[in-house]
């Protein structure tokens, strides 16, 4: 198995779970984060390394990125592996996959690449890669079957694990807030160079919105969960510098070590780097703001090749744009801080939210992870 990131190692540590129940002594290994380690997953390189994003950044670590690729490969085809699970990192793996199924090794790419978005035309090169595509989505599974590509439906293990009423009151309590403050959870994303682009953004967006919520009589508390301790320092680095610049701001900011999920559940509202914590809030059922900054030359690529009007799972889920997203030049401190006091203060909105997530939550509700471990279990003949 190789992960490429958090949510890979999330929804690794589910299917080898899964896999683990029936079969204990499965022999695991690849690239995988503390979840999966956590399960007796071998990793062989740290989960760090393949965690870049944007064009111009993959470009920067492509060469040791590369020889680690080829490096591993030469690890797999020497161990002779029943099956390899590729869990998201599409660039990566793939290539991974190809090279592998022309040895006769059996492929599963867990996790579809998002072709109904951007590089539609990628499907041909999956299918020369890939076994058995399993999906997270209820609308991917048509675009493999067109070209004859094995699929399945699986469902998103988040929507398995998650209540359809979050426990916000209980999570309070435990997280010890204060009560009757507006509690927002900011998320700037859990890869390190995410966190340079957004952690200075997120900072001044909760200093604009504590005055907005103060002029109008209220108190709020912002939860940064963080789950490495790089970028914990690199957030802790862009509050330093604030204050530096600025020594009187006051700012009620806790700074966590993980506990995203905690974090979100405690939470009014939410501020959400773009990705697939922008569906753990959906189904925590909170209104958030999607934002997302990247280099330039990075962001004119990435439109040019995006087919799908948005970026966020809850909006590309309902079909139709049911939280807002501030992008790139859109997204100031002042325009996220006035979207999130507007979402607060819509109550018929978020009445009507509640139900849109409710609907996509019951949708992705598949007993996932299971679903998942019975197509392994078909490429394993031993068992």
């Amino acid at each position: 198995m190789v992960a490429g990131e958090a949510s890979g190692d999330l929804l690794g540590f589910h299917l080898v779970q899964a896999l683990q129940a029936s079969h204990p002594h499965l022999d695991i290994f690849g690239i995988a984060g503390p979840k999966m380690m956590s399960l007796g997953v071998k990793s062989l390189y740290p989960i760090e390394r393949l965690s870049v994003r944007g064009y111009i950044e993959v470009i920067k670590h492509l060469r040791g990125l590369l020889k680690l690729r080829r490096q591993l490969l030469q690890q797999i085809l020497q161990a002779q592996p029943d099956v390899f699970i590729g869990i998201d990192a599409p660039d990566f793996n793939f290539w991974l996959e190809k090279k592998l199924k022309a040895k006769g090794i059996a492929t599963i790419h867990y996790v579809s690449p998002s072709i109904w978005a951007w590089r539609k035309n990628r499907i041909h090169q999956i299918k020369k890669a890939v076994s058995h595509m399993l999906a997270l989505f209820p609308f991917e599974p048509v675009l493999y079957q067109q070209v004859g590509v094995p699929v399945t439906y699986i469902g998103h293990p988040l929507a398995d694990a998650l209540p359809m009423v979050p426990p916000t009151a209980q999570t309070r309590h435990t997280l010890k807030l204060k009560k009757g403050s507006v509690v927002i959870a900011m998320l700037p994303g859990s890869r390190q160079s995410e966190v340079q682009a957004h952690a200075e953004l997120m900072l001044r967006t909760a200093i604009a919105l504590n005055t907005l919520l103060k002029e109008n009589g209220k108190t709020a508390q912002f939860l940064v969960p963080l789950i490495t301790r790089e970028t914990r320092e690199l957030f802790f680095s862009a509050w330093h510098a604030l204050l530096t610049q600025a020594p009187d701001t006051e700012l009620d900011i806790q700074i966590m070590f993980g506990h995203a999920h905690e974090a979100m559940t405690a939470a009014d509202a939410v501020l959400v780097a773009s990705g697939t914590a922008t569906l753990e809030a959906a189904l925590l059922k909170k209104p958030m703001v999607i934002t997302y900054k990247m280099s330039n030359l990075s962001w004119q690529l990435l439109k040019r090749m995006r087919l799908q009007p948005y970026v966020g799972l809850p909006n590309i889920l309902a079909g139709e744009c049911i939280v807002p997203e501030l992008l790139q030049h859109d997204a100031t401190p002042a325009k996220l801080a006035q979207t999130l006091y507007n979402l607060l203060a819509d109550q018929a909105g978020l009445a009507t939210l509640r139900q849109t997530y409710e609907h996509i939550h019951q949708q992705l509700q598949q007993n996932s992870a299971q679903k998942a471990a019975a197509v392994v279990m078909q490429f394993l003949p031993r068992f």
